[in-house]
């Protein structure tokens, strides 16, 4: 028996579809908040926290989105409901045509959904011809460019054994420097403490410490952190400059794989993020070539050999900095790859008829403050919100009768 061959996937441009199907109404619950604004509802009910019918399944608007991007053909490929949510999930991401407003409530609502507005501006006609092996590649290109602010966020967490951590973040073009001393960088002093331009990040103290030989060791390697450790930003990559006398060791994603401790050599620079790579691999990922998400986090041990047989959490001093445009990437493409319901269990009674009653009036009301917040188009009234009765749950649905 030879079974039919599956169409290969193909190019389709996502506004006008979508904005047909909108206008269809015929997928439960997708349609317009407000068509004067090209604003519109998309229900967004994530399956493993709702379990989701086959009938549910089986007339969905993510699953018109695989079927008429040939990634999915009725009794050839496996039903992946999951899977399609994802597919389109990463088109509207990546479309300049469409921007989310609202993410809907984090309460794992009944009905939970997003809202998104039709944007006037469209792509480039470059951007609409590469072929479908090429479409992550071409999307690179396009990210690159405007992450080259974003990109220097860090979050910097500083962590001293067994003690709360202490977290912040800073954004400056040139980066940090990470020190401990009474002394302040000057424009003179450049070639003892760096360019004053960085970010200067001092370490917190070690008098929190209640164990008197820890707060010892801990103030031992502190008193020789006056040069400081500089975190570098250079286009679109992390390099660190060992300045201080304190040694210091590291891992993260640009390090090569190795069970033996890596240290940073005084006064070179050692790359420690790419973005380009990151997003490479994030590509991989995407198209599942890869199994795991790659890497952004960065560690750092002051004084002691890591990595080793010694957890982190066992050493005197660490730190721990976060790219954000990296964190914020990988949840933008990956979904709810970190918080899935599988790894918590959370304890929620099933709704009664109120609840149901008490989500409505819930999420009407989230639509009528996001009319408030929206500036007024020209053909709109200042002031007009949605009529009464009408937005995802008309009002007169919540009645009272028992």
């Amino acid at each position: 028996m030879t079974l039919p061959v599956p169409p290969p996937p193909r190019r389709v441009r996502l506004k006008p579809w979508l904005v047909a199907q909108v206008n269809s109404c015929q997928y439960p619950g997708l349609q317009w908040v407000n068509e004067e604004r090209k604003l519109f509802y998309i229900p967004w009910r994530h399956a493993t926290r709702h379990g989701p019918t086959q009938d549910e399944d089986d007339n969905t608007i993510f699953k018109a989105w695989a079927k008429e991007t040939g990634k999915y053909t009725e009794g050839v490929d496996e039903a992946d409901p999951a899977k399609w949510k994802a597919n389109l999930r990463c088109a509207l991401n990546k479309s300049r045509e469409f921007r989310l407003l609202y993410d809907g409530p984090r309460d794992m609502p009944p009905q939970p959904y997003k809202i998104y507005e039709v944007c006037a501006s469209c792509p480039t006609p470059a951007e609409s011809l590469p072929g479908e092996e090429d479409e992550e590649d071409a999307e690179l290109q396009r990210m690159l460019p405007a992450l080259k602010l974003t990109v220097t966020d860090l979050e910097i967490k500083f962590q001293y054994r067994g003690q709360p951590p202490y977290s912040l973040t800073i954004s400056n073009p040139q980066g940090c420097r990470l020190f401990y001393s009474q002394l302040e960088a000057t424009q003179e002093q450049v070639e003892l403490f760096g360019p004053v331009s960085l970010e200067q990040v001092r370490f917190p103290g070690p008098e929190g410490i209640p164990s008197e030989k820890q707060r010892f060791y801990t103030h031992q390697l502190l008193d020789v952190l006056d040069r400081g450790l500089i975190l570098q930003l250079q286009g679109q990559d992390l390099y660190a400059i060992r300045l201080c006398q304190c040694k210091v060791f590291w891992s993260g994603p640009c390090a090569t794989p190795s069970a033996t401790p890596r240290p940073i050599q005084r006064e070179k620079k050692t790359k420690l993020f790419s973005l380009e790579q990151f997003l490479n691999e994030l590509i991989l990922f995407q198209k599942g070539q890869t199994t795991t998400p790659p890497a952004f986090e960065i560690f750092f041990c002051f004084g002691e050999e890591w990595p080793d047989r010694k957890p982190k959490e066992k050493k005197l001093i660490t730190v721990q900095v976060v790219p954000v445009a990296a964190r914020l990437l990988l949840e933008m493409f990956s979904g709810e790859l970190s918080w899935s319901a599988d790894s918590i269990r959370l304890q929620i009674s099933n709704p009664d008829l109120k609840d149901r009653m008490v989500e409505q009036f819930k999420e009407l009301h989230h639509i009528w403050q996001l009319q408030q917040r929206l500036p007024p188009a020209p053909s709109v009234p200042p002031g007009q919100g949605l009529p009464a009765g009408t937005g995802p749950w008309p009002i007169h649905q919540a009645g009272m009768h028992q």
